[in-house]
């Protein structure tokens, strides 16, 4: 009996242990786990972007560079930018300060044959209303109409009046057509990208606007003597004093607004189109400048 008692307490003491190591086990293996989730969790807090990062690599320095070598774009104007693989056209460079020079010019123009048009398509001939009598007669009849033969001289003297005055209206309209027509060809020389492709375009538009620029100056004086003769006839100032004797003005020997307004315009050209000439030639020192580069870059690789 006393065998048999020690062994059953013999058994006992080594369950207790048994169950005493396996809970100091458990215990350390929590705190094991507390402690390393707590770890993470503050590695994570310290560096959120490390994932992203994982996921989305940045790519390295040369890539970098070379895509932005890749997004540099050609303007025409005092920069010139382009990318290796040329496009056909470029709309950016209808902002820039040669693109919007032109635009300038072509509007310019076409004020300038607004004001000759104006003028031209108005012949200004006498409308012999009373002579259709009734009613017409008594309100444009009297003292203040001409007779039949009055009215056929005024018509003749307003038939020649316009012939002598025509010439300066015409070459106005025939000038500004063509620079309206030369500014636009230009616009969409820059728009498809031909001063990059050939430079020497620049210096030629260079010349010719510079051309153009001094033209102005003789063209406009020649309109203004050319008027000024017009209206200094002995026709026009016969006109005049046949329309004066009926009260009737709208007849007079002098300049008009539009014939004032287009010779300002006229005046205007001039600065315009010098400074188209020296933004064509910065432009072509910018086309060189970059062409060089584009060379030493190539060579380089």
């Amino acid at each position: 009996m006393p065998d048999h008692h020690q062994s059953r307490n013999m058994n006992h003491r080594n369950h207790e242990r048994r169950d005493w190591n396996r809970g100091r086990e458990y215990r350390s293996d929590e705190k094991y786990r507390e402690e390393r989730s707590t770890g993470y969790d503050e590695e994570r807090q310290r560096n959120p972007r490390d994932k992203q990062q994982r996921m989305h690599p940045k790519p390295p320095d040369s890539e970098d560079s070379h895509h932005h070598r890749h997004q540099e774009m050609y303007s025409d104007s005092s920069t010139y930018e382009t990318p290796h693989r040329e496009a056909l056209y470029n709309l950016r460079y209808i902002p820039t300060s040669r693109g919007i020079c032109q635009i300038m010019e072509f509007f310019l123009n076409l004020l300038i044959v607004i004001c000759a048009g104006v003028p031209y398509s108005n012949k200004g001939q006498y409308k012999d209303i009373a002579s259709l009598g009734g009613l017409y007669y008594y309100y444009y009849g009297g003292a203040q109409a001409f007779t039949t033969q009055e009215a056929a001289k005024v018509k003749e003297l307003d038939d020649l009046f316009y012939q002598l005055k025509v010439p300066p209206y015409i070459f106005s309209m025939a000038c500004g057509g063509a620079l309206m027509a030369y500014a636009l060809a230009m616009l969409a020389l820059g728009l498809f990208r031909v001063p990059y492709r050939w430079p020497p375009v620049l210096l030629a538009e260079a010349v010719v606007d510079g051309l153009i620029g001094l033209g102005y100056i003789p063209a406009v004086a020649f309109y203004f003597i050319k008027l000024q003769e017009t209206y200094s006839s002995a026709v026009c100032k016969e006109r005049e004093d046949m329309y004066k004797s009926k009260g009737l003005k709208g007849s007079e020997c002098s300049l008009n607004g539009t014939d004032i307004a287009g010779g300002i315009f006229g005046v205007l050209g001039v600065p315009l189109f010098l400074l188209s000439a020296v933004l064509a030639v910065r432009a072509f020192r910018a086309v060189r400048k970059l062409k060089q580069q584009r060379e030493a870059e190539n060579g380089n690789f």
